[in-house]
């Protein structure tokens, strides 16, 4: 029965893929597009209906509607999303890996400074064409955009920024630099030292960077470069 299963895996594989690709299929389209027959399609689509990766939706109907029932559609569920997102992790991770290998530490790391150079670039457009705008809630506003899904809360001794997704946070856990570039560039648009309480790379729920109510030092300014590098002064993911 294993043996069997570790066959079939490819080919499920290839069919969940299809249906990624061209969105909601029934199992006639996909038996064609693959070169496969219906009855293996569908067997491969119970299984993937019973892992949660895909489910069985009606076909919506344009014009008339003809005689018997209307076929059935399948489409990825978030789950069977998440598996091919999981998949470019691992494909993200291997290119760091390399690129760590072969140009060092210091690579991966000006790496991860160019990957989050939009929050310094977006945040600044907001904060021009509303200049009254919370400075904080405006990088709330960048994070989202970017996939993050963030906000902000207060605190009695000044603001909490919570990221409730991270795009990054598999492959942060093993390359921290992705997290001490993204802590630097808060630190950087807001003007003063943040720190990070938790992070979703590190098994916590949320990312929460903790941002004062006064600027750390008085010398420093919006986009001003500490001596010492805020990332590694807090949590790092």
């Amino acid at each position: 029965m294993e043996l069997i299963e570790a066959t079939d895996a490819p080919t499920r594989a290839r069919v969940a893929r299809s249906v990624l690709e061209n969105g909601p299929s029934t199992a006639a389209q996909l038996a064609e597009r693959l070169g496969l027959t219906p009855a293996a399609v569908r067997r491969h689509l119970d299984q993937l209906v019973a892992d949660g990766s895909v489910e069985s939706r009606q076909q919506r109907q344009r014009g008339a509607r003809g005689r018997g029932r209307p076929a059935r559609v399948f489409a990825l569920t978030e789950s069977g999303r998440d598996h091919f997102d999981q998949q470019y992790d691992d494909l993200a991770a291997d290119a760091l890996r390399f690129l760590a290998e072969t140009a060092g530490d210091d690579a991966v790391m000006e790496f991860a400074r160019r990957r989050v150079a939009f929050i310094e670039h977006d945040h600044s457009r907001l904060m021009a064409d509303d200049p009254d705008r919370d400075p904080a809630e405006a990088l709330a506003t960048v994070l989202t955009r970017g996939g993050y899904a963030a906000g902000v809360r207060e605190s009695p001794i000044g603001q909490q920024l919570c990221q409730q997704h991270c795009p990054v946070s598999h492959v942060a856990h093993e390359f921290p630099q992705l997290c001490e570039a993204e802590t630097h560039a808060i630190s950087a648009v807001l003007g003063r030292h943040v720190q990070r309480l938790a992070t979703i790379a590190h098994g916590d729920g949320v990312c929460t960077t903790h941002v004062p109510d006064v600027p750390h030092d008085k010398h420093e300014t919006t986009g001003s470069t500490s001596t010492t590098d805020p990332a590694k002064d807090g949590a790092s993911s």
